[in-house]
């Protein structure tokens, strides 16, 4: 004997069986929708979830209680309109929290429902992926500055592909633009917002055919404030006795220095001097180097030794204990040896890129990643082959960046000068190059 199994698992949504006035009704002219359900529902996050056409000067209230939502619209209805509400991911079913997704009611004071359907698609200029936090809007008004001071006529969401649709819409010309709407005021309000417009209106008296956004953000003015570095954490002893000195650190993680990078000296506190006579640079005999010259930069927190390393071979930096001085008066307790070894040519792979249908009128600059940091850039010539003999091992995502003003970097758009932001496209979410192999691929844009 066992207890009963309860039967099947709930795996569907609520099913709207009531609604007054009824679904699409027309002349309505009624400020308060009742919709009755099939089950006990629960609104999650409606403030959020839910997107009013036309926008509302005043947000509705909604109330729900057991099968049952009621919304009371705060506004005036406007005469011979269409009113929709999207409801999103609002309304799920008390017990298993099954969602009725992007549940639509709509409604017209007139004696016509606008069924007009608009859909296209957003992605982000600088990644060309799609960011679903962002909304899209259409305006009735033309102008530039109404995106920054009016509310739009009709909002429509992204979803996780950056698609959009727009329904039960009045067919006419409209202003379209994308924005991360933070403040809920539906206004593009700061150039460090994320943003995208269309370059000219959409008729959609004539056309629904779909136009592809591309947002960007630009923080070019945008200063973050300055956190100062901690100083690099001082060893048992030095806790124990609280020696003061001046603290040094090296960019030399496991005592190997990278084949491409210089070796950096970075100090804890900004150095008041340093005397490069009292550094001795040595190889690993200790006879001493004399190619080699030191750069401090605009912090004078790091030291800079510029030489043309040799692989897989041993250096030693000897610092006398008066070398340097730091603001706060500390120096070296005493003579200080930093020994290090470059690394093997083999610790390194060979690549090469062979591109096809890549347009070189466009500027094209190779992008590799890893996660969303850019660790190296080239700039692509004439020539549809990348060549590089010693490159880090690891796994990137590629990516061409299209360079119009030829700069190197990625630049956002103007929407007040009408420019749109530079365009980079994804080519490879994954490219594993392997230490001593050579990588070879062929990739087709």
């Amino acid at each position: 004997m066992i207890p009963p199994s309860g039967g099947p698992k709930d795996t569907l949504p609520p099913v709207l069986l009531m609604a007054n006035p009824v679904e699409r009704a027309l002349n309505v002219n009624s400020n308060k929708i009742v919709l009755n359900f099939d089950e006990y529902i629960d609104l999650k996050d409606i403030r959020t979830n839910l997107l009013v056409s036309p926008v509302p000067k005043v947000a509705p209230t909604i109330t729900s209680h057991l099968r049952t939502i009621t919304i009371t619209l705060k506004d005036t209805l406007q005469p011979k309109t269409t009113y929709a509400l999207n409801f999103g991911k609002a309304i799920t079913d008390v017990n298993e929290g099954n969602v009725l997704r992007n549940f639509t009611y709509a409604f017209s004071t007139g004696n016509y429902l606008d069924s007009l359907r608009y859909s296209g698609r957003v992605i982000m200029a600088n990644t060309g992926k799609p960011d679903s936090t962002l909304i899209v809007m259409l305006h009735y008004q033309l102008f530039d500055s109404a995106v920054a001071k009016l509310r739009p006529r009709y909002i429509a969401r992204l979803d996780s592909s950056g698609n959009f649709t727009f329904t039960h819409v009045k067919p006419d010309i409209y202003a379209l633009y994308a924005l991360k709407d933070e403040s809920g005021t539906h206004q593009y309000t700061t150039k460090a917002q994320t943003f995208a417009f269309a370059d000219s209106p959409v008729d959609l008296r004539r056309s629904t055919t779909p136009l592809l956004l591309y947002a960007y953000q630009d923080t070019s003015d945008y200063k973050k404030p300055k956190k100062a570095a901690p100083p690099p954490p001082l060893s048992k002893k030095e806790e124990k006795e609280k020696i003061k000195r001046l603290l040094i650190s090296g960019n030399i993680p496991s005592g190997l220095l990278d084949l491409h990078n210089q070796f950096e000296l970075s100090f804890a506190t900004p150095i008041k001097y340093y005397d490069s006579a009292k550094i001795r640079f040595t190889n690993d005999s200790f006879q001493n180097i004399s190619t080699y010259h030191f750069m401090l930069d605009s912090t004078n927190k790091k030291l800079t030794l510029f030489y043309g390393w040799k692989e897989n071979t041993h250096y030693h930096l000897i610092l006398q204990k008066d070398f340097a001085e730091d603001t706060l008066g500390e120096k070296l307790l005493k003579t200080d040896t930093i020994s290090f070894k470059t690394k093997k040519e083999s610790d390194y792979g060979n690549l090469r890129l062979r591109f096809k249908n890549l347009d070189l009128t466009r500027h094209p600059v190779l992008l590799f990643l890893q996660g969303e940091k850019i660790v190296l850039s080239y700039t692509i010539g004439r020539s549809l082959r990348y060549n590089y003999k010693l490159f880090e091992p690891g796994d990137y995502e590629i990516r061409i960046l299209y360079d119009r003003n030829q700069n190197g970097v990625w630049d956002p758009g103007d929407f007040y000068k009408h420019l749109q932001p530079e365009i980079v496209v994804p080519i490879r979410k994954k490219l594993s190059v392997k230490s001593d192999w050579d990588n070879e691929v062929d990739i087709s844009l």
